[in-house]
């Protein structure tokens, strides 16, 4: 019976999440996820309170999903340089394997009508920040890297995968790609990837 709840916790937030990405937060509604996952009205109030109460948990999932790797990453035993390049490619890979929930998490955070939205999820996002800060913050304090703006830095890394994925037209010359295309999101993973991680290199550990 536990299993059960669990399956139907675990369906109604993979419905909820289809449909986000599909018709946005807005367009979604509780009784189209009930319908979506085979769950009733009921069940999503018990478990989430609400429709917000669903977008908030999916988003703390993927967070918190993202925390574990950050953390094993960080008490790795490797430079500060290799560490941050793990994130890098770790990031990369999050994202560009569900491009459509990172840009509808992108547009619904970013809508001036959700403040209060953001601000449960803020917290939890917070911690991955300071997770990747205390890697860089790591590699000035053992000389490896020189000083920098750490939180600047953290938001180009971010910045650029963000950017790649919503107009990734102003990185590929050819008009036909297509980042739900395998190939072409494995070519555009790989570049991201090496740009990034060159990039930070350059930056952190060339002498002024």
């Amino acid at each position: 019976m536990k299993t059960e709840k669990v399956d139907k916790r675990q369906a109604i937030l993979d419905a909820a999440e289809k449909l986000f990405c599909e018709t946005g937060y807005e367009g979604t509604s509780t009784r189209q996820i009930a319908k979506e996952s085979g769950a009733n009205m009921a069940m999503i109030n018990y478990y989430f309170g609400s429709k917000e109460g669903v977008f908030v948990e999916i988003m703390n999932e993927r967070i918190a999903g993202f925390a574990s790797q950050l953390k094993i990453i960080n008490e790795d035993k490797i430079s500060a340089l290799e560490k941050l390049h793990k994130v890098i490619e770790g990031y990369v890979n999050r994202i560009m394997n569900n491009t459509a929930f990172h840009k509808m998490m992108h547009r619904e955070l970013s809508l001036t009508q959700r403040p209060e939205m953001y601000d449960k999820i803020k917290d939890a996002m917070s911690q991955n920040m300071q997770l990747i800060d205390r890697i860089i913050t790591g590699g000035i304090e053992d000389g490896s890297f020189k000083q920098v703006d750490v939180r600047m830095v953290i938001a180009t890394i971010m910045g650029t995968i963000s950017h790649i994925v919503i107009a990734p037209h102003k990185v590929m010359s050819c008009s036909n790609f297509d980042l739900s295309d395998p190939k072409d999101k494995k070519i555009i993973k790989e570049r991201a990837i090496t740009h990034l991680q060159d990039l930070t290199t350059v930056y952190l550990t060339s002498k002024k």
